[in-house]
């Protein structure tokens, strides 16, 4: 039965024995280690500890122990069982050791530290990208020789999920953009009484630029996640092992549906992008500019044109493919803990979205350079 940490003191000539008795851890202490130390504080003469008498003893209640009566295990001033004296002389011995510091480095030091580590890790990554898109590109290949190859289930599946679902997201982001653009573009126009030019600044923004920009980042925020997330629990789970061991080639089996599902899906975002951003635009002249839906389609057919959509449109397929490759290879790098897979969906987001706006700079160089 467990009794409280308890103790008396005994009076000699040369000195005093102090009696500890009771249950001395860390759930019966209560207050008995201050008591004991105000007890002994000033006591004239040495002191003896009877230890023989405590029932159990855990480190909490050695190092009170030892604290209260600054004793110090070995001496002939501890009277206690064999396994009592070594707990104590364990936890004398660890208090005395002096806390270890680890080494000072300069700063300069470790920023070059955390830059080379990044650079090695830029290069790994660089050919763990390289093999991936290897992979897919062999798998893409033998499902265009032999088209038996490809799951048109998960396809389909894959296709309504990231393409159809995301029609009303991307319809209302885009119509806002358009909005957007209409209403900086009359502000800034009306400065010089050329309002009517907005119809021009707007067609050829969203045609050409904010349509696939805008529907590309919806789908790195929405698919490229979801694709890491989904082969990721599968690599976490060694549902992807079991599949090779099966023969089943994982990449045939999960990244090449995703790929073909953005690959074809995204045209159709496109599209509705644009006419969503045209339609707020639209909008946003008729109430404020006065100008009517038919003169505003009128401006846009006449002086924007198609050739806009189209240079917007051809973004679409590099898009899809890099935003589709991006979120598998991160779920396909997912390690055996739940950290990893949150760094690895996290870096498929922000990756995509960085590739995303890069290649829409290279894209924009080139076609100044084609002018067109």
């Amino acid at each position: 039965m467990d009794q409280a940490a308890d103790f008396s003191l005994v009076d000699a000539a040369d000195g005093a024995t102090a009696v500890l008795s009771g249950d001395w851890t860390t759930r019966l202490l209560g207050s008995k280690g201050d008591d004991l130390a105000a007890a002994v504080r000033d006591r004239p003469g040495s002191l003896i500890l009877d230890l023989t008498q405590v029932g159990r003893c855990d480190t909490a209640g050695a190092f009170t122990i030892l604290r209260a009566t600054r004793a110090t295990p070995g001496k002939e001033e501890i009277r206690a069982r064999p396994e009592t004296l070594k707990l104590l002389t364990l936890v004398s011995t660890a208090c005395q050791e002096d806390p270890v510091h680890p080494p000072r480095t300069q700063p300069w030091r470790g920023l070059m530290e955390r830059v080379g580590r990044g650079v090695v890790g830029l290069w790994f990554d660089f050919i763990g990208t390289m093999a991936f898109n290897g992979r897919l590109i062999s798998s893409a290949a033998r499902a265009v020789i032999d088209p038996r190859r490809i799951r048109w289930a998960p396809f389909v599946s894959l296709a309504e999920r990231a393409g159809l679902d995301a029609l009303p997201i991307v319809a209302v982001t885009s119509f806002f953009i358009g909005a957007v653009i209409a209403l900086l573009g009359a502000n800034m126009l009306a400065q010089f009484g050329a309002q009517v030019f907005a119809v021009e600044l707007i067609g050829i923004a969203v045609l050409r630029e904010f349509c696939i920009v805008i529907t590309a980042i919806l789908l790195a925020g929405r698919s490229a996640s979801a694709f890491a997330a989904e082969i990721g629990s599968m690599k976490m789970s060694q549902e992807i092992d079991a599949m090779q061991v099966m023969g089943v080639d994982p990449f045939e089996a999960l990244v090449l549906p995703r790929f073909m599902a953005l690959l074809f899906i995204i045209p159709l975002l496109t599209f509705v992008a644009a006419l969503a951003g045209l339609a707020g635009g639209m909008l946003v002249c008729w109430t404020e500019l006065d100008l009517s839906p038919d003169f505003f389609m009128r401006r846009i057919a006449e002086n924007v044109g198609i050739v806009h959509f189209w240079v917007g449109l051809s973004k679409a397929p590099v898009m899809a493919v890099v935003v589709a490759a991006i979120g598998c290879r991160q779920g396909m790098e997912v390690g055996v803990d739940v950290e990893s897979l949150g760094r690895r969906v996290t870096g498929a987001v922000v990756h995509a979205i960085f590739s995303i706006i890069f290649i829409d700079a290279v894209f924009a160089l080139l076609y100044m350079k084609l002018d067109v």
